[in-house]
Protein backbone atom coordinates (compact mmCIF):
# COMPACT_ATOMS: atom_id res chain seq x y z
CA UNK A 1 0.00 0.00 0.00
CA UNK A 2 2.79 2.63 0.77
CA UNK A 3 4.21 1.49 -2.39
CA UNK A 4 1.22 1.97 -4.53
CA UNK A 5 0.63 5.64 -3.18
CA UNK A 6 3.64 6.61 -3.75
CA UNK A 7 4.33 5.25 -6.82
CA UNK A 8 1.54 4.84 -8.91
CA UNK A 9 0.23 8.62 -10.84
CA UNK A 10 -2.90 10.41 -10.15
CA UNK A 11 -4.04 8.31 -7.43
CA UNK A 12 -6.39 9.92 -4.71
CA UNK A 13 -4.61 8.50 -1.83
CA UNK A 14 -7.06 5.66 -0.72
CA UNK A 15 -6.50 1.73 -1.53
CA UNK A 16 -8.80 -0.83 -1.84
CA UNK A 17 -8.02 -4.54 -1.39
CA UNK A 18 -10.73 -7.59 -1.97
CA UNK A 19 -9.10 -11.48 -2.23
CA UNK A 20 -11.29 -14.38 -2.37
CA UNK A 21 -9.75 -18.00 -0.29
CA UNK A 22 -6.10 -17.17 0.89
CA UNK A 23 -6.22 -13.84 -0.84
CA UNK A 24 -9.63 -13.10 1.24
CA UNK A 25 -7.49 -13.89 4.07
CA UNK A 26 -4.57 -11.03 3.35
CA UNK A 27 -8.03 -8.70 2.66
CA UNK A 28 -8.46 -9.29 6.57
CA UNK A 29 -4.73 -9.52 7.42
CA UNK A 30 -4.84 -5.55 6.08
CA UNK A 31 -7.29 -4.76 8.77
CA UNK A 32 -4.87 -5.37 11.24
CA UNK A 33 -3.48 -2.60 12.31
CA UNK A 34 -4.32 -0.93 8.97
CA UNK A 35 -1.99 1.01 6.66
CA UNK A 36 -3.87 4.94 6.73
CA UNK A 37 -4.24 5.20 3.06
CA UNK A 38 -6.90 1.83 3.48
CA UNK A 39 -10.09 2.93 2.69
CA UNK A 40 -11.80 -0.43 2.25
CA UNK A 41 -11.46 -4.30 2.56
CA UNK A 42 -13.04 -7.29 1.11
CA UNK A 43 -12.58 -10.26 2.43
CA UNK A 44 -14.31 -13.09 0.37
CA UNK A 45 -14.29 -16.64 1.40
CA UNK A 46 -11.37 -15.91 4.08
CA UNK A 47 -9.97 -18.29 6.20
CA UNK A 48 -10.36 -17.77 10.08
CA UNK A 49 -10.06 -20.49 11.60
CA UNK A 50 -7.88 -23.93 10.32
CA UNK A 51 -9.18 -26.80 12.98
CA UNK A 52 -12.71 -24.94 14.20
CA UNK A 53 -14.07 -25.10 10.72
CA UNK A 54 -12.16 -24.04 7.57
CA UNK A 55 -10.19 -26.08 4.81
CA UNK A 56 -8.44 -28.50 6.91
CA UNK A 57 -10.79 -29.68 9.88
CA UNK A 58 -14.23 -29.12 10.60
CA UNK A 59 -14.43 -29.26 14.93
CA UNK A 60 -11.66 -30.95 14.95
CA UNK A 61 -12.44 -33.59 12.78
CA UNK A 62 -9.66 -34.04 9.77
CA UNK A 63 -10.60 -33.26 6.30
CA UNK A 64 -8.56 -36.38 4.65
CA UNK A 65 -9.11 -35.78 1.22
CA UNK A 66 -8.67 -32.07 0.85
CA UNK A 67 -5.74 -31.78 3.36
CA UNK A 68 -4.10 -34.76 1.74
CA UNK A 69 -4.25 -33.36 -1.95
CA UNK A 70 -3.44 -30.22 -0.97
CA UNK A 71 0.12 -31.49 0.63
CA UNK A 72 0.41 -33.62 -2.62
CA UNK A 73 -0.02 -31.23 -5.00
CA UNK A 74 1.47 -27.64 -3.00
CA UNK A 75 4.54 -29.19 -0.83
CA UNK A 76 6.45 -31.98 -3.55
CA UNK A 77 8.29 -31.41 -7.00
CA UNK A 78 5.05 -32.40 -8.36
CA UNK A 79 3.16 -29.04 -8.35
CA UNK A 80 1.14 -28.90 -11.57
CA UNK A 81 -1.03 -31.85 -11.38
CA UNK A 82 -2.68 -33.65 -8.96
CA UNK A 83 -1.37 -37.06 -6.98
CA UNK A 84 -1.36 -40.12 -9.13
CA UNK A 85 -4.00 -42.32 -7.90
CA UNK A 86 -4.29 -45.88 -8.76
CA UNK A 87 -7.63 -46.00 -8.39
CA UNK A 88 -10.25 -44.87 -10.31
CA UNK A 89 -12.57 -43.75 -7.55
CA UNK A 90 -10.65 -42.23 -4.75
CA UNK A 91 -13.01 -43.73 -2.19
CA UNK A 92 -11.61 -47.20 -3.02
CA UNK A 93 -7.96 -45.50 -3.00
CA UNK A 94 -8.47 -43.72 0.78
CA UNK A 95 -10.10 -47.09 2.33
CA UNK A 96 -7.34 -49.37 0.79
CA UNK A 97 -4.80 -46.47 2.30
CA UNK A 98 -6.05 -47.75 6.00
CA UNK A 99 -4.87 -46.02 9.10
CA UNK A 100 -3.77 -42.13 8.80
CA UNK A 101 -0.06 -43.38 9.72
CA UNK A 102 0.36 -44.74 6.07
CA UNK A 103 0.63 -41.95 4.47
CA UNK A 104 4.02 -40.76 5.77
CA UNK A 105 5.21 -44.35 5.93
CA UNK A 106 4.04 -45.51 2.11
CA UNK A 107 3.93 -41.48 0.82
CA UNK A 108 5.37 -38.43 1.96
CA UNK A 109 8.03 -40.06 4.14
CA UNK A 110 8.14 -37.06 6.78
CA UNK A 111 9.27 -34.65 4.40
CA UNK A 112 6.04 -32.43 3.75
CA UNK A 113 5.75 -29.83 6.07
CA UNK A 114 2.33 -29.41 6.52
CA UNK A 115 1.13 -33.27 6.77
CA UNK A 116 3.61 -33.41 9.38
CA UNK A 117 1.76 -30.43 11.35
CA UNK A 118 -1.36 -32.44 11.18
CA UNK A 119 0.39 -35.32 13.02
CA UNK A 120 2.22 -33.13 15.39
CA UNK A 121 -1.22 -31.27 16.25
CA UNK A 122 -4.12 -33.26 16.51
CA UNK A 123 -5.77 -30.86 18.87
CA UNK A 124 -6.46 -27.57 19.02
CA UNK A 125 -3.54 -26.25 20.53
CA UNK A 126 -1.05 -23.37 20.63
CA UNK A 127 -0.38 -23.69 16.42
CA UNK A 128 -3.79 -23.51 15.66
CA UNK A 129 -4.93 -21.00 18.34
CA UNK A 130 -2.06 -18.65 17.44
CA UNK A 131 -3.25 -18.45 13.60
CA UNK A 132 -6.87 -18.03 13.97
CA UNK A 133 -7.76 -14.91 13.07
CA UNK A 134 -10.49 -13.80 15.26
CA UNK A 135 -9.02 -13.00 17.70
CA UNK A 136 -6.80 -10.51 16.19
CA UNK A 137 -10.06 -8.39 14.68
CA UNK A 138 -10.54 -5.97 18.09
CA UNK A 139 -11.48 -2.86 15.93
CA UNK A 140 -13.48 -1.40 13.02
CA UNK A 141 -11.14 1.65 11.47
CA UNK A 142 -12.07 0.18 7.99
CA UNK A 143 -15.09 -0.26 5.70
CA UNK A 144 -15.14 -4.00 5.44
CA UNK A 145 -17.88 -6.21 3.06
CA UNK A 146 -16.85 -9.74 4.16
CA UNK A 147 -18.43 -12.61 1.25
CA UNK A 148 -19.70 -15.72 1.32
CA UNK A 149 -21.86 -18.42 -0.20
CA UNK A 150 -23.63 -20.98 0.90
CA UNK A 151 -22.47 -24.13 -1.05
CA UNK A 152 -18.92 -22.76 -0.31
CA UNK A 153 -17.21 -26.06 -0.21
CA UNK A 154 -14.31 -24.66 1.25
CA UNK A 155 -14.20 -21.76 3.65
CA UNK A 156 -17.91 -21.01 4.73
CA UNK A 157 -16.91 -20.85 8.51
CA UNK A 158 -14.08 -18.07 7.46
CA UNK A 159 -16.24 -15.52 6.49
CA UNK A 160 -19.28 -15.89 9.14
CA UNK A 161 -16.40 -15.78 11.82
CA UNK A 162 -14.92 -12.55 10.55
CA UNK A 163 -18.05 -10.71 10.19
CA UNK A 164 -19.18 -11.77 13.49
CA UNK A 165 -15.52 -10.96 14.86
CA UNK A 166 -15.74 -7.61 13.61
CA UNK A 167 -19.37 -7.03 14.27
CA UNK A 168 -18.37 -7.05 18.24
CA UNK A 169 -16.55 -3.70 17.61
CA UNK A 170 -18.45 -2.21 14.95
CA UNK A 171 -19.59 1.00 16.22
CA UNK A 172 -19.29 3.21 12.68
CA UNK A 173 -21.19 0.96 10.74
CA UNK A 174 -18.68 -0.06 8.72
CA UNK A 175 -18.85 -4.17 8.59
CA UNK A 176 -21.17 -5.39 5.78
CA UNK A 177 -22.03 -8.94 5.06
CA UNK A 178 -22.77 -10.61 1.90
CA UNK A 179 -24.19 -14.43 1.05
CA UNK A 180 -25.32 -15.89 -1.85
CA UNK A 181 -26.00 -18.64 -3.75
CA UNK A 182 -22.68 -19.50 -4.70
CA UNK A 183 -19.40 -22.61 -4.28
CA UNK A 184 -16.07 -20.86 -2.84
CA UNK A 185 -15.32 -17.43 -4.83
CA UNK A 186 -18.37 -18.17 -7.55
CA UNK A 187 -19.56 -15.07 -7.40
CA UNK A 188 -16.12 -13.43 -9.05
CA UNK A 189 -17.30 -14.81 -12.55
CA UNK A 190 -20.16 -15.70 -14.69
CA UNK A 191 -24.24 -15.01 -14.41
CA UNK A 192 -24.42 -17.30 -11.22
CA UNK A 193 -27.71 -18.27 -12.11
CA UNK A 194 -27.44 -22.06 -10.91
CA UNK A 195 -25.01 -24.36 -9.28
CA UNK A 196 -24.55 -27.40 -10.02
CA UNK A 197 -28.91 -28.55 -10.76
CA UNK A 198 -30.09 -25.69 -8.81
CA UNK A 199 -31.43 -22.96 -10.25
CA UNK A 200 -31.90 -18.97 -9.02
CA UNK A 201 -34.23 -17.34 -11.87
CA UNK A 202 -31.64 -14.51 -11.94
CA UNK A 203 -27.67 -13.49 -12.07
CA UNK A 204 -26.64 -13.81 -8.88
CA UNK A 205 -23.33 -13.41 -9.51
CA UNK A 206 -23.46 -10.38 -11.99
CA UNK A 207 -25.66 -8.22 -9.84
CA UNK A 208 -23.54 -8.73 -6.63
CA UNK A 209 -20.17 -7.72 -8.76
CA UNK A 210 -22.14 -4.75 -10.52
CA UNK A 211 -24.51 -3.80 -8.15
CA UNK A 212 -22.76 -4.03 -4.79
CA UNK A 213 -18.83 -4.76 -4.84
CA UNK A 214 -18.58 -2.37 -7.85
CA UNK A 215 -20.78 0.51 -5.18
CA UNK A 216 -18.83 -0.51 -2.24
CA UNK A 217 -15.29 0.53 -3.24
CA UNK A 218 -16.85 3.31 -5.22
CA UNK A 219 -18.60 4.56 -1.69
CA UNK A 220 -14.98 4.49 -0.16
CA UNK A 221 -12.23 5.03 -2.32
CA UNK A 222 -13.98 8.34 -4.44
CA UNK A 223 -17.19 9.40 -2.15
CA UNK A 224 -19.69 8.10 -4.74
CA UNK A 225 -23.50 6.92 -4.27
CA UNK A 226 -24.57 3.73 -4.69
CA UNK A 227 -24.24 1.50 -2.03
CA UNK A 228 -26.94 0.52 -0.25
CA UNK A 229 -26.34 -2.16 2.17
CA UNK A 230 -27.29 -1.30 5.92
CA UNK A 231 -25.74 -4.71 7.40
CA UNK A 232 -26.04 -7.50 5.44
CA UNK A 233 -27.60 -8.75 2.34
CA UNK A 234 -28.24 -12.52 1.81
CA UNK A 235 -29.85 -14.37 -1.05
CA UNK A 236 -32.62 -16.06 0.59
CA UNK A 237 -32.59 -19.60 -1.70
CA UNK A 238 -36.12 -21.84 -2.14
CA UNK A 239 -37.53 -18.58 -2.78
CA UNK A 240 -34.81 -17.11 -4.77
CA UNK A 241 -34.56 -13.52 -3.71
CA UNK A 242 -32.01 -10.90 -2.56
CA UNK A 243 -33.02 -9.68 1.01
CA UNK A 244 -31.19 -6.68 3.03
CA UNK A 245 -31.27 -6.84 6.64
CA UNK A 246 -30.42 -4.35 9.22
CA UNK A 247 -28.85 -7.24 11.74
CA UNK A 248 -29.10 -10.92 11.32
CA UNK A 249 -30.40 -12.60 12.67
CA UNK A 250 -33.17 -10.88 11.49
CA UNK A 251 -35.60 -9.24 14.74
CA UNK A 252 -38.55 -10.94 13.25
CA UNK A 253 -36.78 -14.28 13.20
CA UNK A 254 -38.56 -16.28 16.09
CA UNK A 255 -36.44 -19.32 17.90
CA UNK A 256 -37.92 -22.58 17.49
CA UNK A 257 -36.89 -26.00 17.45
CA UNK A 258 -37.05 -28.89 14.99
CA UNK A 259 -37.45 -32.61 17.00
CA UNK A 260 -36.61 -35.91 15.74
CA UNK A 261 -40.06 -38.21 16.31
CA UNK A 262 -40.93 -41.73 16.25
CA UNK A 263 -41.33 -43.53 13.10
CA UNK A 264 -38.51 -40.87 11.48
CA UNK A 265 -40.51 -38.12 11.41
CA UNK A 266 -39.80 -34.01 12.37
CA UNK A 267 -41.33 -31.80 14.01
CA UNK A 268 -41.91 -28.61 15.39
CA UNK A 269 -43.79 -30.61 18.42
CA UNK A 270 -41.21 -31.84 20.71
CA UNK A 271 -41.48 -35.13 22.07
CA UNK A 272 -43.90 -36.38 25.14
CA UNK A 273 -42.46 -40.21 25.57
CA UNK A 274 -40.44 -40.94 28.68
CA UNK A 275 -37.98 -42.95 26.18
CA UNK A 276 -37.37 -43.28 23.01
CA UNK A 277 -34.04 -43.52 20.56
CA UNK A 278 -33.54 -44.87 16.93
CA UNK A 279 -30.25 -46.82 16.29
CA UNK A 280 -27.79 -47.91 13.82
CA UNK A 281 -24.21 -49.62 12.99
CA UNK A 282 -21.34 -47.69 12.10
CA UNK A 283 -18.51 -49.43 10.52
CA UNK A 284 -15.47 -47.54 9.81
CA UNK A 285 -14.46 -50.12 7.06
CA UNK A 286 -17.96 -49.59 4.95
CA UNK A 287 -17.81 -45.61 5.50
CA UNK A 288 -21.07 -43.24 3.98
CA UNK A 289 -19.30 -41.47 0.81
CA UNK A 290 -19.62 -37.91 1.01
CA UNK A 291 -20.49 -37.09 -2.72
CA UNK A 292 -21.62 -39.56 -5.52
CA UNK A 293 -19.48 -42.17 -6.54
CA UNK A 294 -17.05 -42.45 -8.26
CA UNK A 295 -14.89 -39.61 -6.13
CA UNK A 296 -12.46 -38.21 -8.58
CA UNK A 297 -9.79 -36.72 -7.46
CA UNK A 298 -10.74 -33.29 -5.38
CA UNK A 299 -8.82 -30.79 -8.64
CA UNK A 300 -9.19 -33.85 -10.97
CA UNK A 301 -10.83 -34.17 -14.43
CA UNK A 302 -14.41 -34.56 -14.50
CA UNK A 303 -14.99 -33.92 -10.24
CA UNK A 304 -17.66 -32.78 -9.01
CA UNK A 305 -16.11 -30.92 -5.74
CA UNK A 306 -16.94 -27.61 -6.86
CA UNK A 307 -20.57 -28.35 -6.69
CA UNK A 308 -20.86 -31.98 -4.20
CA UNK A 309 -22.90 -29.99 -1.86
CA UNK A 310 -26.11 -29.70 -3.95
CA UNK A 311 -25.68 -33.32 -4.54
CA UNK A 312 -29.10 -35.13 -4.35
CA UNK A 313 -28.36 -36.91 -1.07
CA UNK A 314 -30.71 -39.74 -1.48
CA UNK A 315 -27.56 -41.56 -3.10
CA UNK A 316 -27.09 -42.41 0.71
CA UNK A 317 -30.96 -42.06 1.69
CA UNK A 318 -32.23 -45.68 3.21
CA UNK A 319 -28.54 -46.76 3.86
CA UNK A 320 -28.80 -48.30 7.44
CA UNK A 321 -26.17 -46.15 8.80
CA UNK A 322 -27.64 -42.91 7.93
CA UNK A 323 -30.89 -41.97 9.72
CA UNK A 324 -33.37 -39.29 8.58
CA UNK A 325 -36.20 -38.08 10.22
CA UNK A 326 -38.49 -35.56 7.57
CA UNK A 327 -41.74 -33.79 8.36
CA UNK A 328 -45.03 -34.26 6.27
CA UNK A 329 -45.39 -31.40 3.08
CA UNK A 330 -45.63 -28.40 4.02
CA UNK A 331 -48.80 -27.16 4.42
CA UNK A 332 -47.52 -23.57 3.38
CA UNK A 333 -43.73 -22.09 3.33
CA UNK A 334 -41.44 -22.53 6.02
CA UNK A 335 -38.45 -19.77 6.35
CA UNK A 336 -35.22 -20.44 8.48
CA UNK A 337 -33.30 -17.51 8.72
CA UNK A 338 -29.72 -17.15 10.61
CA UNK A 339 -27.74 -19.94 12.55
CA UNK A 340 -28.98 -23.45 12.79
CA UNK A 341 -27.68 -25.73 15.70
CA UNK A 342 -27.83 -29.57 15.96
CA UNK A 343 -28.63 -30.65 19.46
CA UNK A 344 -27.76 -34.43 19.30
CA UNK A 345 -28.38 -36.75 22.44
CA UNK A 346 -26.08 -39.46 21.41
CA UNK A 347 -24.28 -42.61 22.86
CA UNK A 348 -21.93 -44.67 21.16
CA UNK A 349 -21.00 -48.37 22.08
CA UNK A 350 -17.22 -47.13 21.01
CA UNK A 351 -15.45 -44.45 23.55
CA UNK A 352 -14.84 -42.24 20.36
CA UNK A 353 -17.39 -40.79 17.19
CA UNK A 354 -17.99 -38.68 14.98
CA UNK A 355 -22.04 -36.80 14.15
CA UNK A 356 -22.40 -36.09 10.88
CA UNK A 357 -25.72 -33.73 11.02
CA UNK A 358 -27.40 -32.65 7.05
CA UNK A 359 -30.48 -30.19 6.37
CA UNK A 360 -32.12 -31.25 3.56
CA UNK A 361 -35.19 -29.65 1.39
CA UNK A 362 -37.20 -32.36 -0.11
CA UNK A 363 -38.65 -31.22 -3.41
CA UNK A 364 -42.20 -32.66 -3.90
CA UNK A 365 -42.24 -36.32 -6.40
CA UNK A 366 -44.89 -34.14 -8.83
CA UNK A 367 -42.07 -31.69 -9.13
CA UNK A 368 -43.09 -29.61 -12.41
CA UNK A 369 -39.17 -29.91 -13.45
CA UNK A 370 -38.80 -33.29 -13.65
CA UNK A 371 -34.97 -33.32 -12.93
CA UNK A 372 -35.78 -31.94 -9.42
CA UNK A 373 -38.69 -34.72 -8.42
CA UNK A 374 -37.82 -35.71 -4.99
CA UNK A 375 -34.69 -34.36 -4.95
CA UNK A 376 -33.10 -34.10 -1.82
CA UNK A 377 -30.76 -30.43 -1.84
CA UNK A 378 -28.33 -30.47 1.60
CA UNK A 379 -28.95 -26.32 3.03
CA UNK A 380 -26.74 -26.53 6.00
CA UNK A 381 -24.45 -29.09 7.37
CA UNK A 382 -21.50 -30.41 9.39
CA UNK A 383 -19.03 -32.71 11.67
CA UNK A 384 -18.12 -32.87 14.70
CA UNK A 385 -15.78 -35.29 16.33
CA UNK A 386 -16.75 -36.57 19.51
CA UNK A 387 -13.41 -36.38 21.43
CA UNK A 388 -14.23 -32.23 21.94
CA UNK A 389 -17.63 -32.67 23.17
CA UNK A 390 -15.81 -30.79 26.42
CA UNK A 391 -12.45 -29.08 25.06
CA UNK A 392 -10.78 -28.76 21.59
CA UNK A 393 -7.78 -28.70 23.51
CA UNK A 394 -8.15 -31.90 25.59
CA UNK A 395 -10.22 -34.34 23.85
CA UNK A 396 -11.63 -37.07 26.49
CA UNK A 397 -12.89 -40.61 25.30
CA UNK A 398 -16.28 -41.03 25.47
CA UNK A 399 -17.52 -43.39 27.73
CA UNK A 400 -19.31 -46.30 26.03
CA UNK A 401 -22.62 -46.49 26.58
CA UNK A 402 -23.62 -42.79 28.20
CA UNK A 403 -25.84 -40.53 26.24
CA UNK A 404 -24.03 -37.11 25.85
CA UNK A 405 -25.06 -34.08 24.66
CA UNK A 406 -23.61 -32.66 21.47
CA UNK A 407 -23.93 -28.77 20.23
CA UNK A 408 -23.21 -28.89 16.51
CA UNK A 409 -23.26 -25.28 14.85
CA UNK A 410 -24.29 -26.03 11.24
CA UNK A 411 -24.03 -22.30 10.43
CA UNK A 412 -26.04 -19.85 8.45
CA UNK A 413 -28.68 -20.08 5.91
CA UNK A 414 -31.57 -18.26 4.66
CA UNK A 415 -33.60 -20.69 2.76
CA UNK A 416 -37.21 -20.76 1.77
CA UNK A 417 -38.91 -24.76 2.35
CA UNK A 418 -41.45 -24.43 -0.26
CA UNK A 419 -45.30 -25.32 0.18
CA UNK A 420 -45.12 -29.17 -0.49
CA UNK A 421 -42.03 -29.66 0.02
CA UNK A 422 -40.63 -31.47 3.13
CA UNK A 423 -37.81 -30.59 5.88
CA UNK A 424 -35.41 -33.48 6.09
CA UNK A 425 -32.21 -34.42 8.74
CA UNK A 426 -29.91 -36.62 8.07
CA UNK A 427 -27.51 -38.55 10.63
CA UNK A 428 -24.68 -40.21 10.29
CA UNK A 429 -20.92 -41.04 11.68
CA UNK A 430 -19.06 -41.42 8.56
CA UNK A 431 -18.56 -38.94 5.75
CA UNK A 432 -15.46 -40.30 3.27
CA UNK A 433 -13.33 -39.68 2.33
CA UNK A 434 -14.04 -35.99 3.13
CA UNK A 435 -13.65 -36.48 7.05
CA UNK A 436 -10.93 -39.52 7.91
CA UNK A 437 -12.15 -42.66 9.77
CA UNK A 438 -12.63 -42.15 13.44
CA UNK A 439 -11.33 -45.58 14.65
CA UNK A 440 -14.52 -44.96 17.11
CA UNK A 441 -11.82 -46.35 19.81
CA UNK A 442 -10.23 -43.44 21.70
CA UNK A 443 -6.99 -42.99 20.75
CA UNK A 444 -5.03 -39.84 21.96
CA UNK A 445 -3.67 -39.05 17.88
CA UNK A 446 -6.06 -40.56 15.33
CA UNK A 447 -2.39 -39.58 13.27
CA UNK A 448 -1.17 -42.93 15.35
CA UNK A 449 -4.06 -45.24 15.16
CA UNK A 450 -3.88 -48.92 14.05
CA UNK A 451 -5.40 -50.87 12.27
CA UNK A 452 -6.98 -52.57 14.92
CA UNK A 453 -8.24 -49.64 16.38
CA UNK A 454 -10.72 -49.14 14.00
CA UNK A 455 -14.01 -50.77 15.44
CA UNK A 456 -17.60 -50.59 14.44
CA UNK A 457 -20.03 -49.15 17.12
CA UNK A 458 -23.79 -49.38 17.57
CA UNK A 459 -24.94 -45.44 17.74
CA UNK A 460 -27.99 -44.56 19.39
CA UNK A 461 -29.75 -41.01 18.70
CA UNK A 462 -32.08 -40.50 21.58
CA UNK A 463 -35.68 -38.56 21.04
CA UNK A 464 -37.51 -38.45 24.72
CA UNK A 465 -38.77 -35.60 26.41
CA UNK A 466 -35.83 -35.29 28.40
CA UNK A 467 -33.51 -36.28 25.86
CA UNK A 468 -34.98 -34.19 22.69
CA UNK A 469 -32.86 -34.89 19.55
CA UNK A 470 -33.28 -31.96 16.80
CA UNK A 471 -32.38 -28.38 14.95
CA UNK A 472 -32.64 -24.80 17.20
CA UNK A 473 -33.31 -22.84 14.11
CA UNK A 474 -35.23 -19.31 13.57
CA UNK A 475 -38.31 -19.35 11.54
CA UNK A 476 -39.56 -16.34 9.64
CA UNK A 477 -42.96 -17.14 8.42
CA UNK A 478 -44.60 -13.89 7.71
CA UNK A 479 -42.35 -11.05 6.19
CA UNK A 480 -43.60 -7.46 7.78
CA UNK A 481 -44.45 -4.67 5.50
CA UNK A 482 -41.07 -2.70 6.18
CA UNK A 483 -39.21 -6.09 5.39
CA UNK A 484 -41.12 -6.60 1.93
CA UNK A 485 -39.39 -2.89 1.06
CA UNK A 486 -36.02 -4.57 1.24
CA UNK A 487 -36.19 -7.12 -1.16
CA UNK A 488 -34.02 -6.54 -3.80
CA UNK A 489 -35.50 -6.77 -7.23
CA UNK A 490 -31.87 -7.87 -9.83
Amino acid sequence: IEWLTKNLPNNNGRVGILGISYDGWLSTMALIDPHPALHASSPQAPVADMFLGDDFHHNGAFRLSYGFEYVALMETNNKTSNFKFDKADTYEWYLKLGPLGNVNAKYFKEKMPTWNNFVKHPNYDSFWQKQAAAKYLNEVKVPTLTVGGWWDQEDFYGPLKTYAALEKHDTKSLNFKVIGPWNHGGWAGGNGDTLGPVKFNSPTAKYYREEVQAPFFAKYLKDKTGFNIEEALTFQTGSNRWQRHSQWPPKEAVAKKLYFREDGKLSFDAPTADAGHDTYISDPNKPVPYRQRPIQPTYGAGSTWTTWLTQDQRFVHNRPDVLAYETEPLESDVTLTGTVLAKLFAATTGSDSDWVVKLIDVYPDDYQERAMAGYQLMVANDVFRGRFRESFENPKAIEPGKVNEYTINLHSLNHCFKKGHKIMVQVQSTWFPLIDRNPQTFVPNIFEATEKDYQSATQSIHRSSKSASGLEVFVVNEKPKEDKEKEVKP
